[in-house]
């Protein structure tokens, strides 16, 4: 049973680590909106959601892990609520591990079954 925001987290990148597409799909509500971290396109429907992750899924070596000291969740509501961080994706590209560091934001209500409402993740960008 989910009673905060980082159950969501914590159950969603198990599930990414773990290659349990079922179980990320699940957390997703009918209604959500991804706006991915490797692609161009928004996603708002279950089916292209579900595409995003199998192409995802299908990475050697993927992985993601939490930065936690930049988790920040801000509650609004009851069981809504707003989560932000950093988190570091890995996979092998032609034999080769890489590692991409992104930022997320997701709009929870952990009280749902599909607890995730709205989720943006993207690369972390050069400095200039």
């Amino acid at each position: 049973m989910r009673t905060k925001a980082e159950d969501v987290l914590d159950e969603w990148m198990h599930c990414i680590n773990t290659g349990d597409l079922p179980g990320v799909l699940a957390l997703y509500d009918e209604t959500a909106v991804l706006i991915p971290t490797f692609s161009n396109r928004l996603l708002n429907r279950p089916e292209g959601i579900r595409e995003y992750f199998e192409r995802l899924a299908a990475r050697d070596q993927l992985s993601i892990s939490l930065h936690p000291k930049t988790l920040i969740v801000q509650p609004i509501k009851d069981a809504l609520c707003a989560v932000s961080g950093i988190y570091l994706w890995r996979f092998a590209i032609d034999s080769d591990l890489f590692n991409f560091e992104a930022r997320f934001s997701y709009l929870l209500d952990y009280a749902k079954p599909n607890p995730i409402l709205h989720h943006h993740s993207s690369q972390i960008p050069r400095m200039i």
